[in-house]
């Protein structure tokens, strides 16, 4: 067993959908928009209802899709913007769970356009990827 059940699991196209962290610790996202107007909305759920905005701090950073340094921008809330930032046109931030309100379980970010990777880490029990916990609700 390598990453893959032992570190993280991945959710490949992640935008819209409640990620639950009740068997991971954090779970971190990353967008790419070829165009860097990436708009992100998180929001947290209670097993995919009873859904509002995160009420949090989230502290992204912006890189060239193609690969290169990652910058860490400004401290951002429930939505996140590259703006018109052509060049660094990826981005990665991580919600923790200690950073879900109580009594909510789920992350779910939305991207206007582009695609949204979403990395669940911190796993509570590292275990082969066949008998991974659903990562979706």
């Amino acid at each position: 067993m390598k990453g893959l059940g032992r570190v993280f699991n991945v959710i490949p196209a992640a935008s819209g959908v409640h990620i639950p962290l009740t068997n991971a610790n954090a779970v971190s996202f990353v967008t790419f928009e070829d165009d860097g107007t990436t708009i992100a909305t998180i929001k947290e759920s209670v097993d995919g209802a009873s859904e509002q905005a995160l009420d949090c701090n989230v502290y992204p950073f912006k890189a060239p899709g193609v690969g290169g340094t990652w910058t860490a921008m400004a401290e951002q809330d429930d939505t996140l913007a590259l703006g018109g930032d052509t060049t660094n046109d990826a981005m990665c931030f991580t919600v923790d769970a200690t950073q879900l309100s109580d009594g909510f379980n789920c992350v779910e970010v939305t991207v206007d356009g582009g695609i949204l990777i979403a990395i669940v880490h911190d796993l509570a029990q590292a275990r082969k990827p066949s008998n991974l916990p659903r990562n979706v609700v």
